[in-house]
C-alpha cells in the first residue's frame, strides 16, 4: 500500500474517532443541562472572584478563609441586588396596572387608526395570541414549585464549587497535568492558563462593561421618572452578558415600558440614549477592555450567540461567547508552540573489545 494511501486512512480513522469523542461529549452535555449549566457558571464566578482569593493568600490567609471571603463577598453582592430589585418590582407592579393597561389600549389604537390602519380583528387576534403565549409560558403551582427547588438546589452548588475552585483550584490543575506525558506537559499547561486567562478577563471585562451599560440607560430612566427603572435598569445589567442580542432586547424593553408609562416624548429620548451608549459600547469599551480577552469579529460574536441560542436556549446564548473565546485563545496558543519534534536516538559508537 503507497505511504500517502496508509496517511489518508490514519487521518480519516482519526478524524472519525475524534469526532465521536466530540459528539458523544456535547450528547453527554446536553443530557445534563442543569449540571452543565451550574458548572460552567461556578467556573465563571470563579473568574470573577478569583483576585480577592488570590489577594488574601498573598496577604497570609488561609486557603480555605480566602475561598470562603470570596464565597461570602459574592452572596452577598448577588444578593442584595436581587433583594433589593425584587422588593422594589413588586411594589411597583402594583402601582402599574392601570398605567399599563391604559398604555396598551393606546398602542392598539394607534395600531388601528394610525399609519398601520390594522383590521380591528387582526389586532384582537395578535392580542389573544400573545396572552394565550403568556398564559402558556407561565407554570402551574406545582411546576413552578419544582422549579424553584430545582434553581435553589443549583444555586446552593454553584456556590460551593465556587468554594471548592478557589480553595483547590491549583492542586486540581496540577492533579490534572501530572496524567499527562512528560513531553507534552508543558504545552497543555500553556494552553489551561492561555484559557483561563482569557475567560478571566472576559469575566472582569462584561462586568465592567454591562455596569458602564446600566449606569448610562438607568441615569436615563430615573431622570424621566420611569416606572420600574430599577428592574430595567438590572435588566439592562443583565443583558450585556449577552453581547449584541442581550443589549438589544434589553434596550427594547426600556424604550418599550417607557412608551407606555411615560408617553411618546420620553420614549424617544430612552431610545436615544439606549442607542448612545450602545454605540459607545460596540466601538469604545468593547475594543478597549475586552478586546485582549475576547479579539473575535462581531460577526462570529453573533453567530456563536445564535448558535448557543438555539442549541440551549439562554444558557447557551450566555456561554456562547465565553467558550468562543477559550476556544480562540487555546487554538492560537497551540499555533504558536507547536509540539517539541521527536529526537532522534542517540547513536552508539561500538565498544573495542578489551584484551583478556
Amino acid at each position: 500500500m503507497p505511504g500517502w494511501a496508509l496517511r489518508v486512512i490514519v487521518l480519516g480513522g482519526a478524524a472519525v474517532v475524534l469526532s465521536t469523542v466530540v459528539w458523544l461529549v456535547f450528547w453527554l452535555l446536553f443530557r445534563l443541562p442543569m449540571v452543565t449549566f451550574t458548572l460552567a457558571v461556578a467556573v465563571l464566578l470563579t473568574a470573577l472572584t478569583a483576585p480577592i482569593a488570590r489577594l488574601l493568600r498573598r496577604a497570609g490567609a488561609p486557603p480555605a478563609l480566602a475561598a470562603l471571603t470570596g464565597v461570602l463577598t459574592l452572596l452577598a453582592v448577588t444578593g442584595g441586588i436581587v433583594f433589593l430589585v425584587g422588593f422594589r418590582a413588586a411594589a411597583s407592579l402594583q402601582d402599574l396596572t392601570r398605567p399599563l393597561a391604559a398604555g396598551i389600549d393606546r398602542i392598539r389604537v394607534w395600531a388601528i387608526e394610525g399609519p398601520l390602519a390594522l383590521d380591528p380583528e387582526q389586532v384582537a387576534d395578535v392580542r389573544n395570541q400573545i396572552v394565550s403565549r403568556l398564559y402558556e409560558a407561565t407554570p402551574s403551582p406545582g411546576d413552578g414549585a419544582r422549579m424553584g427547588v430545582v434553581v435553589l438546589g443549583a444555586i446552593v452548588l454553584v456556590f460551593f464549587l465556587v468554594f471548592f475552585l478557589l480553595k483547590d483550584g491549583d492542586r486540581m490543575w496540577a492533579w490534572l497535568l501530572e496524567r499527562v506525558p512528560d513531553r507534552n506537559r508543558s504545552r497543555v499547561d500553556g494552553a489551561g492558563r492561555a484559557a483561563w486567562n482569557a475567560l478571566a478577563g472576559y469575566t472582569r471585562g462584561v462586568v465592567v462593561v454591562a455596569l458602564i451599560d446600566a449606569i448610562g440607560i438607568g441615569a436615563a430612566l430615573l431622570l424621566l421618572g420611569v416606572p420600574l427603572w430599577l428592574s430595567l435598569t438590572l435588566l439592562t445589567f443583565l443583558g450585556a452578558f449577552v453581547p449584541i442580542v442581550g443589549a438589544t432586547l434589553s434596550g427594547a424593553v426600556a424604550v418599550l415600558v417607557t412608551l407606555v408609562t411615560n408617553g411618546v416624548t420620553d420614549a424617544v429620548i430612552v431610545l436615544v440614549v439606549v442607542l448612545v451608549v450602545q454605540q459607545v459600547e460596540g466601538n469604545v469599551l468593547q475594543p478597549v477592555i475586552m478586546g485582549r480577552a475576547v479579539q473575535l469579529h462581531p460577526i462570529v460574536i453573533l453567530l456563536g450567540v445564535t448558535a448557543g441560542g438555539l442549541a440551549a436556549g439562554v444558557p447557551g446564548a450566555l456561554l456562547a461567547v465565553p467558550m468562543l473565546a477559550v476556544g480562540y485563545r487555546v487554538a492560537e496558543f497551540l499555533r504558536t508552540h507547536p509540539a517539541p519534534a521527536d529526537e532522534p536516538p542517540a547513536r552508539t559508537e561500538p565498544v573495542p573489545a578489551q584484551p583478556a
